[in-house]
């Protein structure tokens, strides 16, 4: 039975690809250092699985991880654990360049010791798509150049070139994964979509950076963990991939639909209405990535399109309402990335 680990596993990407990882029956041991975003709601439908294991571990801490790793002998390493909001690193670098920078290093340091003694381990490491920064026209490929715009993709973009450094240098045997904007269940209300639906069930209006035209690229979170998976299966090391849905939509748009969703299933509030508020320092207008890599070389397809995700996103909040309960409300509700 092949072991995976998980790093990140409370949080919303690694909770579903763990849950994905228990239906194929691999054993997954997650570690999570429980942040602000981390959330055992997530994982409740498997915390009791023969298969599943957790342990709170900061990815910082070389030693534990360390410990880990040699006590489970994992065939794969997810590298999911990060800062990712990028408000959130207007507001405080400082911890972005901690966790997504320090913190890959630590994971890298102690994969190099690891993977010498264990030939047929693999390194995933988990990335995104701002580290493109702004595209304006066309898609970014992954020979691109990195011109990432705010403290969150910068600190990304830092981390994938330490990656890919300790594939050339040590040899490592590492993969480098960039996606686009993921939706669907389980994901912390920071964010736009799983942020509009709460405020849609709470019948509070509904902020939009601007004018509402910034554009992003869509994949619902299974489409992404299904591509993830392929890629430990099949994907060559030392290699980067794109991973997107190759369908963009900008924010104003996106509120539109989730409304016509939210009507569908229950009555919206008098107070539920676009407001145009204040736009992000530094706001990106444009992320659009090209995966033909991925689907040509691994044989690769999204599966789900943006109306179904969307359904299925929504009931999912709205039938469990009980994971807004497990987050800090200032958390939920709070404007902050504001310069001052």
């Amino acid at each position: 039975m092949h072991k995976i680990l998980v790093t990140g596993g409370l949080g919303f990407i690694g909770s579903n690809l763990i849950g994905m990882l228990l239906k194929q029956n691999y054993s997954v041991i997650n570690i999570d250092k429980i942040g602000y975003a981390s959330n055992f709601y997530n994982t409740k439908k498997f915390s009791k699985n023969k298969r599943y294991k957790f342990i709170k571990c900061d990815i910082q801490n070389k030693t534990k991880i360390d410990k880990i790793l040699n006590k489970f002998k994992p065939h794969c390493i997810y590298n999911l654990a990060a800062e990712t909001h990028v408000d959130r690193s207007i507001d405080g670098p400082k911890t972005f360049i901690n966790s997504n920078i320090l913190g890959t290093f630590s994971i890298l340091e102690a994969f190099k010791r690891y993977s010498k003694k264990n030939k047929k381990t693999k390194l995933i490491h988990i990335s995104t798509d701002e580290v493109y920064g702004d595209v304006l026209k066309g898609r970014s490929k992954e020979i691109d150049a990195y011109k990432p715009s705010s403290p969150y993709s910068a600190s990304k973009a830092a981390s994938d070139h330490l990656v890919y450094s300790y594939v050339r240098t040590f040899k490592i045997p590492a993969i480098i994964t960039n996606c686009s904007n993921n939706y669907g269940p389980r994901q912390h209300p920071e964010k736009l979509i799983p942020k509009l639906i709460y405020n849609i069930l709470n019948n509070k209006n509904l902020p939009i950076y601007g004018k509402g035209k910034n554009s992003r690229e869509w994949i619902y979170v299974d489409d992404h963990c299904d591509a993830l998976i392929k890629i430990y299966k099949k994907g060559t090391i030392g290699e980067f991939y794109n991973i997107g849905s190759n369908f963009n939509l900008d924010n104003i748009s996106v509120v539109k639909k989730l409304l016509i969703t939210a009507k569908h299933k229950i009555k919206v509030g008098k107070n539920v209405k676009i407001n145009f508020i204040k736009d992000r320092p530094g706001h990106d207008i444009r992320y659009a990535i090209d995966s033909n890599k991925l689907k040509k070389k691994l044989k690769w397809q999204p599966k789900t399109n943006f109306k179904n995700g969307l359904k299925k996103t929504f009931l999912w909040y709205f039938e469990n309402q009980k994971y807004y309960s497990k987050l800090n409300k200032k958390d939920i509700i709070k404007r902050i990335g504001i310069k001052k």
